[in-house]
């Protein structure tokens, strides 16, 4: 059986006691509330990135090295899963079509030029645009700035 990573809350705990800090100064400190705080030290909340960052910054480590922890402490109950274990073992593992021997023909790519001369020979058709039609109104305008009434 894997060895039980250290987790968060216990190092919390221990700079806790090192800096001589209650849980409420931390949450006020980095800005939390205490009862999400508390709710981390009695394992019912995770070590989300955001408060992450905010250990980090305040006690001088890294956001990874906070979020490792974390990731360790949850690969571990993962790994020691019953029920998850029973499901890893019914998923079969994915298997690559074997490669067919015989390319299929590609059909040569046409060209829009090649598409157009073939639209033309239908009888009725327009030609096809060749750009952007313009926004612009046909009809003639009065100038800004004059008056014709």
């Amino acid at each position: 059986m894997p060895k039980t990573p250290q987790t968060p809350v216990s190092v919390l705990q221990s700079l806790l006691e090192e800096y001589q800090i209650t849980q409420s100064a931390l949450a006020n400190a980095i800005g939390l509330s205490p009862s999400t705080i508390r709710q981390i030290f009695m394992g019912k909340s995770k070590i989300t990135v955001p408060t992450a960052m905010r250990l980090a910054r305040f006690f001088g480590q890294t956001a990874d090295y906070w979020l490792d922890l974390q990731r360790a402490v949850d690969k571990h109950e993962a790994e020691n899963d019953n029920e998850l274990k029973a499901a890893l073992k019914s998923i079969p593992k994915a298997k690559k079509p074997k490669e067919s021997k015989v390319k299929p023909e590609s059909k040569p790519k046409t060209t829009l030029a090649e598409k157009r001369k073939e639209a033309s020979k239908v009888p009725g058709a327009k030609p096809a645009s060749r750009g952007r039609k313009s926004n612009r109104r046909t009809s003639e305008t009065t100038p800004v700035g004059t008056n014709d009434e």
